[in-house]
């Protein structure tokens, strides 16, 4: 062992974790910023605009996944049909707790529906055979999971309350890709 390596590790040894007291300080400032204290950064309206995007793709595929739960017809259609319905309530469930955290950081959540497909990384579909449909939602699923991975990797340590409830999100979506790639061929 080298000189430098024991002299680092000794160092490290003795260092201590102290609360940064001016910080502090500024949080007791500034009230009407509600959850956003100053230490938040300056990623405030990138996070925002990576939210508002996600949750114009959560309401896609809302849309999308009704769409395909009232026209899914055929032999396997009750079935999947019914799937269809479970994964447009959970990513209901996902855009209101988007547009929440939004109103938490200060934004606004953007739900004009004139610009929902512009801002979406899922598109909408209109297929009318049940396997194309589903084909479809794997589809967005998969673009959904790479689009949250580099969300969460993007936001890192800046903001550990919105990075955990987009890998809660990131969960889920998985789960429905599964559940889809399931459904392929039946």
């Amino acid at each position: 062992m080298n000189a430098n390596a024991s002299t680092t590790t000794g160092a490290a040894r003795h260092q201590r974790l102290v609360l940064d007291e001016q910080a502090i300080g500024a949080a007791a400032k500034s009230l009407d910023e509600g959850a956003v204290t100053p230490s938040y950064g300056p990623w405030r309206d990138d996070v925002l605009k990576l939210l508002n995007d996600a949750l114009a793709t959560e309401l896609v595929c809302v849309l999308r996944y009704k769409r395909h739960y009232f026209t899914a017809n055929g032999v396997s259609s009750p079935k999947i049909a019914e799937e269809f319905l479970v994964h447009a309530n959970a990513e209901s469930g996902h855009a209101d707790r988007i547009a929440e955290r939004i109103v938490q950081l200060g934004g606004e959540p953007d739900f004009d529906p004139t610009h929902l497909l512009d801002r979406s990384h899922a598109s909408y579909d209109e297929s009318t055979e049940l396997q194309a449909m589903v084909r479809a939602n794997l589809v967005a699923e998969r673009i959904a999971v790479e689009t949250y991975r580099q969300m969460i990797a993007l936001i890192g340590d800046k903001d550990p309350t919105t990075r955990r409830m987009l890998e809660d999100i990131l969960s889920d979506e998985e789960e429905h890709a599964d559940e889809l790639k399931d459904w392929l061929g039946h």
